[in-house]
């Protein structure tokens, strides 16, 4: 890669990292305007169009990479209930630790989920489709769940992992704003020990689960 190349690349990483800073500052990405993610890399506005020909196309960029993130982050969550129990506890220590570690992604996927751009809504939709089918063919591979015959049942599992793992997020960033010194840690310590119990809730299911007959139910919308 050239000089210029590489330059290029800061720019665009740039602006997709000023509009995840906006975007989780208590604002929407709609409400984000061109003028202002280029302002705030010291670029002018026509600059911004070397990069994206709209904040849509922004948009959907900064999906994917977030989306990658957290891919990563679900499969060593999901991996980890592989595990013996004992281990739950450092499973969830970890997770924690990633989303202290990434607020913003984890913000910005979860409030825009549903958030006010119709082309972000949707490609978030459609990433959290594909890590599902994703989550669903790697965990069929593990032991834990070789007694799962109906690969719908594994993805209504997949879904509830993902729709849990943004709530344990999004709770445990709220404390932060909540609370502060030895009150925000006793707050963490009680909260996670109620994520371990969950999780161990989840794997109790898991182990004396009797998979439905295929025909029982299809894909349907709140497994996306």
């Amino acid at each position: 890669m050239s000089i210029r190349d590489e330059r290029k690349q800061q720019s665009r990483q740039a602006l997709l990292d000023a509009a995840l800073s906006l975007s989780t500052s208590g604002r929407s990405f709609a409400s984000i305007s061109l003028r202002e993610v280029a302002r705030e890399v010291g670029l002018v506005p026509t600059a911004f169009y070397r990069h994206f020909q709209d904040m849509e196309e922004l948009g959907k960029e900064l999906v994917d990479q977030v989306a990658l993130y957290l891919k990563n982050v679900l499969h060593q969550l999901a991996q980890g209930l592989a595990l013996p129990e004992a281990k739950t506890q450092t499973t969830m220590d970890l997770f924690f630790e990633a989303v202290e570690q990434y607020p913003q992604q984890w913000i910005f996927m979860i409030a825009e989920r549903w958030g006010g751009s119709e082309a972000v809504r949707h490609a978030i939709e459609r990433e959290i489709h594909y890590l599902n089918d994703d989550l669903s063919s790697n965990l069929k591979k593990l032991e834990l769940f070789e007694h799962f015959q109906n690969e719908n049942d594994l993805r209504v599992f997949t879904s509830l992992l993902i729709n849990s793992s943004f709530t344990w997020a999004m709770s445990w960033l709220s404390l932060n704003r909540q609370y502060a010194g030895i009150e925000l840690e006793l707050q963490k310590m009680v909260f996670k020990k109620q994520s371990v119990t969950q999780i161990r809730f989840i794997l109790r299911g898991i182990l004396n689960w009797e998979s439905t007959k295929s025909s029982e139910y299809k894909d349907s919308s709140f497994q996306q």
